[in-house]
């Protein structure tokens, strides 16, 4: 894959976060971007007050076939039974995360408000 594709794939999942949190919380171009190839920091942009109070999270976008296991694991946690999917990892040394799917997870903040 050249440089550009990866690039091009990156930005796809940024814009797929960025519209999500527009939606949801009734902002507007102004408020939010993303961020460009090689830039430091998060690859969602905060930029008002407004974006920061309504989403309180630092999002980094990874459009990787490198995660193909976590994904295995998801789909495992999946047929356990008709409830919702959450994976639980966890690497020595390291925090546990937890895996959910991007429509539950702006699903579950939109409950919130």
């Amino acid at each position: 894959m050249n440089n550009n594709s990866r690039q091009a794939k990156g930005r796809y999942l940024q814009n797929i976060v960025k519209d999500k949190i527009i939606k949801l919380f009734n902002l507007t171009n102004a408020d939010i971007r993303t961020s460009n190839t090689g830039e430091n920091g998060e690859d969602v942009k905060l930029l008002s007050l407004t974006a920061k109070r309504a989403f309180a999270y630092s999002v980094e976008c990874k459009n990787s076939e490198q995660h193909l296991g976590l994904y295995k694991n998801f789909k495992q946690a999946k047929k356990h039974n008709h409830r919702e999917p959450l994976l639980v990892i966890k690497k020595n040394r390291e925090p546990a995360l937890a895996i959910i799917s991007l429509d539950h997870f702006f699903d579950l903040i939109e409950k919130d408000d």
